[in-house]
């Protein structure tokens, strides 16, 4: 007899201090050789960063955006590639605050396969525009606020964990 389906997924969040998400590659996000295309990181990068405002915003980022009147297009994409993924693999991205600027802020998301090896770093730099008019505008105080907040709270994090380390 066959049971009930098990829940597959290809991405999930697996921590919030720091962000955290686990994706499984799927085949059709590689070449012929059986590696991932170049393009698809950026997905990756894109797909972590919503996921982490959801997180960040509870789930109310767009109306949030729509509320203060404000988008946030990418301004700059960074990559440095580590090793290649292949189908069916696993790795964990970190999303974390890297620098809050007056209209930009970066994300800097570094992925590692389960065994701690580097994938790749990658900087996501959106920047504040005035909705229809997409003219650059300062980071609204309450988005700045919960970039600021999280940042905080991952530093303090950070701390916490090598203070156990150095007493252990």
């Amino acid at each position: 007899m066959i049971g009930p389906a098990p829940l597959i997924s290809t991405e999930h969040v697996t921590g919030t201090i720091p962000f955290a998400i686990r994706r499984r590659v799927k085949w059709g996000e590689c070449d012929p050789a059986g590696v991932v295309f170049t393009v698809v990181f950026a997905e990756y990068v894109i797909s972590a960063a919503e996921l982490f405002y959801l997180v960040l915003f509870d789930g109310a980022l767009q109306r949030i955006k729509a509320r203060l009147g404000f988008a946030t297009p990418t301004r700059a994409l960074e990559f440095d590639f580590r090793s290649s993924l292949r189908p069916q693999d696993e790795f964990d991205m970190t999303v974390r605050v890297d620098e809050i600027r007056s209209r930009t802020y970066a994300l800097a998301i570094v992925a590692r396969a389960p065994d701690g090896d580097d994938v790749f770093r990658a900087r996501l730099t959106p920047i504040c525009v005035a909705g229809e008019e997409r003219r650059a505008i300062e980071i609204p105080a309450e988005f700045r606020s919960a970039l600021e907040r999280y940042r905080a709270e991952c530093s303090a994090a950070a701390n916490r964990a090598d203070n156990a380390i150095r007493a252990g």
